[in-house]
C-alpha cells in the first residue's frame, strides 16, 4: 500500500496509480453533495439539462457541514454514508465525475461504474469530523443554497486524508479486509 499527495482535479494518470488501501492526501478543490443535491443533479441529467456545476474530473465529498464558528472556515465536516447516493452515482460518473469521498459500502452498480469510468471511491474517517475540518482552508456554497448544509459547496483542501476503498481496477479494500480476516 502506497501513500500519495494528489492535486485535484483527478486525472486518469493519477487514478490509474491508485489501489485499494492506498493513503491519499488531497490538495486543491473538492465539491460536496448529499442526498438532496444528488437528487436535483440526477433529475437535471434525466431531463437532459445542464448541471449547475462542472463535475468533470471532480471529487464529491458526501458531507453536510455544520455552520462555522467565528474565526473558522467550516464547522464539523465528517463523511456521511455513501450508499444513500448510490442510485444517482452511476449517472454522475458517466458525466465525468472521477472521485467520491464518504464511508461505507457501495452497490454493485456503483462498483461496476467506477471501473467502467476509471474513477475512485475514497473513505474519510468517520468520527473525526472536527479534525477533518481543519484540512479545509476555504468553503463557498456554489449551488442549491436553499438546501442549507446539503447545498453543494466548493472546498479548498490541504492534505485532506482519505483511503482508497474502490479503485479503477476493481480493487475493494472492504472485500480484501474480510478475506484477510477469514484467513486468520
Amino acid at each position: 500500500m502506497a501513500e500519495y499527495n494528489v492535486l485535484t482535479p483527478l486525472t486518469e494518470e493519477i487514478i490509474d496509480k491508485l489501489q485499494a488501501g492506498d493513503t491519499v492526501y488531497l490538495n486543491g478543490v473538492i465539491l460536496t453533495g448529499r442526498d438532496a443535491a444528488h437528487k436535483k443533479l440526477f433529475e437535471l441529467i434525466k431531463e437532459g439539462k445542464e448541471l449547475p456545476i462542472d463535475i468533470k474530473g471532480q471529487i464529491i465529498y458526501y458531507v453536510g457541514p455544520s455552520p462555522a464558528r467565528p474565526g473558522q472556515v467550516i464547522g464539523s465536516a465528517g463523511p456521511t454514508t455513501s450508499g444513500r447516493m448510490d442510485a444517482y452515482t452511476p449517472a454522475l460518473l458517466d458525466m465525468g465525475l472521477k472521485g467520491m469521498i464518504g464511508k461505507g459500502l457501495r452497490s454493485k452498480d456503483v462498483l461496476d461504474s467506477i471501473v467502467k469510468n476509471k474513477a475512485v471511491y475514497f473513505a474519510a474517517t468517520g468520527g473525526a469530523a472536527a479534525l477533518i475540518s481543519k484540512r479545509i482552508t476555504q468553503c463557498e456554497v456554489i449551488a442549491y443554497p436553499e438546501l442549507g448544509p446539503e447545498a453543494i459547496y466548493r472546498l479548498e483542501v490541504e492534505n485532506f486524508p482519505v483511503i482508497v476503498v474502490n479503485d479503477a481496477h476493481g480493487g475493494d479494500l472492504y472485500k480484501q479486509g474480510r478475506e484477510q480476516y477469514q484467513i486468520r
